[in-house]
């Protein structure tokens, strides 16, 4: 057994490592649509620490729940990928049906629901054991995928169509179709699952859709000073926990519009890169990240200040983001 002196002495030694050690910083994987890579930047400097190898095309990406996986959609590549988060290589190739574009993970860390864009198809894949659940026939250009909280519900918005499309989960099924404005890109479900917010490119619009009568009770527009409304495109959304704020991507305006979702009014307008794609936030909510396709970096922007921090070049045509959290980092990186 282990002197208790030296044992002591042990802990002291660990403490003080861990005291004189750098604290790990969140991490950002970033999607370049051009590149076929994925960028990995270190939120506390904000700079690009190394670039992984990714298929062709990868456009959505996501963490699994565990926070083990990364899984990124190779559009061109007509499959998505998993990558072990520790060793950063690839583990596995899913089928996912022909041009993967963006793909929600449900709470269960099991069914990934994938639009497939050229198909007018939803793809359901098991992600561990890599076989197609279900494939659920949906409308023209599947774009915008989410899934409840609860695990219940599943949407893909249809661009051509200009509809969501709502799937039962239990059953792997199409239960409802919900006419929206012009060319749906993004959708996400309140923290409740009371309420799907969908983002209108064309339209220029968000709706906010009752969950329980799946029908549109707001329509919310924006108006940027100086900027032609042709050019006011929401695109990526992403809804806090608090039920405080909505943020939205507004494509070419170069904006994040800030709406609060007591007044169901925007608020502010955040200047960020050229073509605004897609938004991911931190763990704690506090910043929250957009990805700018055409100036090829991401914007930082600190959510309770509502303004843009610290701006970082990344590869051609950055589309998607997920972040990591520090903690969930593997140790002995």
């Amino acid at each position: 057994m282990m002197n208790a002196q030296i044992k002591r002495s042990l802990l002291a030694i660990g403490a003080l490592l861990a005291m004189t050690l750098p604290a790990a910083a969140d991490r950002i994987y970033v999607s370049n649509e051009k590149d076929h890579t994925v960028s990995v930047i270190d939120a506390e400097t904000m700079e690009v620490v190394r670039s992984i190898q990714v298929g062709l095309r990868p456009r959505a990406i996501t963490l699994s729940k565990d926070y083990r996986h990364l899984i990124v959609a190779a559009s061109d590549s007509d499959q998505v990928e998993v990558y072990d988060i520790a060793t950063e290589n690839l583990v596995r190739i899913l089928p996912s049906g022909d041009d993967p574009e963006q793909f929600a993970l449900h709470p269960n860390n099991k069914w990934l629901y994938v639009a497939n864009e050229d198909d007018a198809l939803a793809t359901v894949v098991d992600v561990q054991s890599g076989e197609v659940v279900a494939e659920i026939n949906v409308g023209v250009e599947p774009e915008g995928v989410a899934v409840s909280h609860d695990g219940a519900l599943a949407v893909i918005t249809s661009e051509t169509t200009n509809m969501v499309h709502w799937i039962d989960t239990s059953a792997q099924a199409l239960v409802a179709n919900t006419l929206v404005d012009q060319r749906p890109r993004d959708a996400a479900f309140t923290r409740d699952d009371t309420a799907l917010w969908v983002t209108s490119e064309i339209g220029g619009t968000v709706a906010v859709m009752d969950v329980a009568t799946r029908e549109t009770t707001h329509t919310i527009g924006f108006d940027i000073p100086g900027v032609s409304p042709d050019l006011i495109q929401p695109v990526g959304i992403k809804l806090t926990d608090d039920d405080r704020w909505a943020f939205v991507a507004l494509g070419p305006a170069n904006h994040v519009a800030v709406i609060d979702r007591e007044t169901l009014r925007p608020v502010r307008y955040i200047q960020a890169g050229r073509r605004v794609w897609h938004l991911a936030f931190n763990a704690d909510q506090s910043m929250i990240y957009s990805t700018n396709g055409l100036s090829g970096d991401v914007t930082a922007i600190d959510v309770a200040a509502q303004r843009a921090v610290k701006t970082v070049k990344v590869g051609r045509f950055p589309w998607g983001a997920a972040v990591l959290p520090a903690a969930r980092i593997p140790r002995g990186e």
